[in-house]
């Protein structure tokens, strides 16, 4: 049976509230800074955590477990698809770490990390974003 997506926020909020994790107001915290820097996003839950979605298709996967640190999977939806050739969007501030042209990775160990980071994140978010609304 396919797991049905919790499309709408107050599902992600109880989930949330519901959550015991030792980074949650982390998750909180990345959560309200990702939804302010891109108001076209929605969210639901995915792998157990956050997922933000641009026109229906997820594009930022939040990782929780396990609970040291915090990661937002950068990506173009389930589907594979062919590998551009080079990385969707330019990362000068180095708060990606690359797995392909087309996934990518940022890494939270606390709230002043994320704060720290904030700046690159909302860049990055948005770059992410226009880069693959196309696809």
């Amino acid at each position: 049976m396919k797991e049905k997506k919790l499309d709408d926020p107050t599902s992600v909020a109880h989930y949330l509230a519901t959550l015991e994790h030792p980074l949650k107001l982390e998750i909180e915290q990345l959560r309200a800074l990702i939804l302010e820097t891109n108001e076209d996003l929605t969210e639901n839950i995915k792998w157990n955590a956050p997922n933000f979605c641009l026109n229906g298709e997820d594009r930022i996967t939040m990782r929780i477990h396990p609970p040291k640190q915090l990661q937002l999977i950068f990506h173009r939806g389930a589907k594979v698809q062919e590998q551009p050739k080079d990385r969707l969007i330019s990362d000068n501030s180095g708060l990606l770490t690359w797995k392909t042209n087309d996934r990518a990775v940022a890494t939270f160990a606390n709230s002043t990390d994320i704060l720290a980071k904030s700046s690159a994140l909302s860049a990055a978010i948005n770059a992410w974003l226009r880069a693959t609304a196309a696809g």
